[in-house]
């Protein structure tokens, strides 16, 4: 089989692997086919935590016993250790499959390549690497929480040309058009938790879910809110809608008027109370391990301006979505997306890695891994 003709099959298991899109966490997103004679004869994916792996589902929707012949391909590395299922390497073997290609080597650094010499030590061929990047790039959560175990922190910002995501006296409905909107709707499915600042529930009085195709689904749903000046007549609609009791939490400093705090749990919206410190109001370090804590594997930062620089300046941002729109504001008082550092030469400024970008109608999409400059690290 040629390397053009695997990437072919590859790209088919990540189209199976986005099935699961946002609803296998703390699994990721994996595909499966298995191919004979250049033809698919089966394929699979992994729905959700708990439930088959997708090389497990491909085995099983095969009607008929594996032949020598046989492709199977996956867009992640075959488990080969006992979890909640038996692992994948050990039913490859058995199939009598003799040929595995695979896109992305498993993160854990407890596992990594271990599958792979599993079953080449059984006689099968294990081809690695094929669409590497892509399949990577389909678990950014996962990859993260199991490599480093601590959460995958996003920001998502969207400017005009000139950088600007609001006008001076605040305006910002729309910057970016329906397709880039709906993109955001996309990646919100994926990821755990939302996270806003009190500015942004306040201007703009968001609902914080996702309207993804037919389904509306509803993350976690944190707002900072250090001295509870969200908690207000009327409340804001993500205090009282029907996913308030279970879904939002308000995270705020320890000197918050106590009040407002039980005002908030009569309506059944949780609090966090975190320490404060000057820069940024609660400690957005001690919120980072508090959502590892709780099991929150990824949380998707939208906002306000200071909050995001403040993750910026505390080299607490792993990851940046930059949406841009062919507006010009030309205004020096228009709002900025990031504030606060004092950036002397270009090679001392933040930049992205591993960087991806889209056209998405009239708006551009460039995202990636947040680089911090020497200067900053050292700060």
């Amino acid at each position: 089989m040629s390397e053009a003709a695997d990437i072919v099959f590859m790209k088919k298991a990540l189209g199976l692997a986005r099935k699961g899109w946002g609803r296998t966490h703390p699994n990721p997103m994996v595909g499966a086919v298995i191919e004979e004679d250049g033809e698919v004869v089966a394929e699979g994916y992994h729905a959700k935590a708990g439930e088959p792996h997708a090389e497990i589902v491909a085995l099983r929707n095969l009607s008929r016993n594996p032949s020598e012949k046989l492709t199977l391909y996956s867009t992640l590395e075959p488990c080969c250790t006992h979890g909640k299922t038996p692992p994948c390497t050990e039913a490859i073997i058995e199939s009598g499959i003799r040929r595995v290609v695979v896109g992305a080597t498993d993160p854990n650094p407890g596992h990594s390549g271990k599958g792979f010499e599993q079953m080449r030590r059984s006689g099968i061929e294990v081809v690695e690497g094929i669409l590497q990047e892509d399949c990577e790039d389909l678990n950014l959560i996962f990859n993260h929480w199991i490599g480093r175990g601590e959460p995958f922190i996003a920001g998502k910002i969207a400017t005009t040309i000139d950088g600007r995501i609001a006008t001076r006296t605040g305006n910002s409905k729309w910057i970016t058009g329906e397709e880039a909107r709906a993109d955001v709707m996309c990646w919100r499915r994926l990821f755990p938790a939302i996270a806003v600042g009190a500015g942004t529930v306040l201007a703009d009085n968001p609902r914080l879910t996702s309207r993804f195709g037919d389904e509306t689904w509803c993350p976690v749903r944190f707002v900072f809110d250090t001295r509870l000046r969200t908690v207000r007549e009327p409340l804001p609609r993500l205090y009282c809608d029907e996913f308030c009791r279970d879904r939002t939490i308000v995270v705020s400093g320890e000197h918050a008027d106590e009040g407002r705090r039980e005002g908030l749990s009569e309506v059944g919206v949780k609090s966090w109370i975190l320490p404060e410190n000057v820069e940024s109001g609660v400690s957005l370090r001690d919120f980072r391990q508090k959502c590892g804590e709780s099991g929150i594997g990824g949380v998707f930062f939208e906002g306000g301006a200071s909050l995001l620089s403040s993750l910026l300046d505390e080299r607490l941002l792993d990851y940046l979505y930059s949406y841009r729109a062919p507006i010009l504001l030309a205004d020096k008082e228009a709002k900025a997306a990031f504030q606060g550092q004092k950036t002397l030469a270009i090679g001392d400024g933040f930049c992205l890695k591993k960087v991806r970008q889209s056209i998405l109608g009239r708006d551009q999409l460039m995202r990636g891994f947040v680089v911090y400059p020497k200067s900053a690290i050292e700060k």
